[in-house]
């Protein structure tokens, strides 16, 4: 049965207004790089031969080490699960993340991220995911999370298949923009917003709130955040 993190993190009255707590999710709030690590999963669950997954992502660690952005490595990934059912995607995708509390770490999240939203969910902030992966692996977390919104890459679909293509890849700029449109839209009031993000790409995502916080210790980001006067939160693997 899957751990519900924040199972007992419930508002004691309504919040007076709505507040969000944007979080990238990949080395941010859980541990690994989900679409890589589910993608292993997913072709060994599949039956697929030893050796299949490090073949289909050479190409897109080559074009990496050729300069390739990460909006065209994102998708360049998708393209790999051309022809994929939606449904065998969701249905491993769950197997996926029931599987990261069973390894040798204890689940999926980075502790200290884990406990600031828990923070957030008590004084009734609204939680939105922000990510480049996709609904396979987004989904059990943001269930597991209660976060209320996923604002991730949508894989096009046609006749229950994925078609290799994406409407956007959820990368830098557009992660800013998906942010002020969830403020728009979505009734946010940014200004007394919060976001989570460890990498330069979610830089866009960070400036559109009034409380960013940088999770762990890359280079650019940290800059970003010095000169800002940014929150950050350190995590396990690089505290010292």
């Amino acid at each position: 049965m899957t751990r519900h993190l924040f199972e007992d993190a419930r508002p004691a009255t309504p919040p007076l207004s709505r507040t969000g707590v944007f979080c990238d999710v990949d080395e941010t709030l859980i541990r690994v790089k989900s679409m890589f690590h589910f993608l292993e999963f997913y072709l060994e669950r599949r039956g697929e031969p030893a050796g299949t997954y490090q073949r289909l992502i050479a190409g897109l660690r080559e074009a990496a080490l050729r300069g390739a952005t990460r909006e065209e490595t994102n998708r360049g990934y998708y393209r790999l699960l051309r022809g994929e059912s939606v449904h065998r995607l969701t249905d491993a995708g769950r197997a996926w993340f029931d599987a990261q509390w069973h390894e040798a770490y204890d689940g999926p999240y980075l502790p200290e991220t884990a406990e600031a939203l828990a923070r957030h969910r008590e004084l009734g902030h609204e939680l939105v995911l922000v990510s480049g992966s996709f609904f396979a692996c987004l989904d059990p977390v943001a269930s597991d999370v209660g976060a209320g919104r996923v604002l991730a890459t949508r894989p096009v679909i046609r006749r229950g298949e994925l078609t290799g293509e994406v409407l956007a890849p959820m990368i830098g700029r557009t992660k800013g923009r998906a942010v002020r449109l969830a403020g728009l839209l979505g009734g946010f009031d940014l200004a007394r917003s919060t976001a989570y993000g460890d990498h330069i790409s979610d830089l866009a995502m960070l400036r559109e709130v009034g409380r960013p916080v940088v999770v762990g210790d890359h280079p650019g980001l940290l800059a970003h955040a010095r000169d800002a006067g940014w929150g950050r939160l350190l995590t396990g693997a690089v505290r010292r």
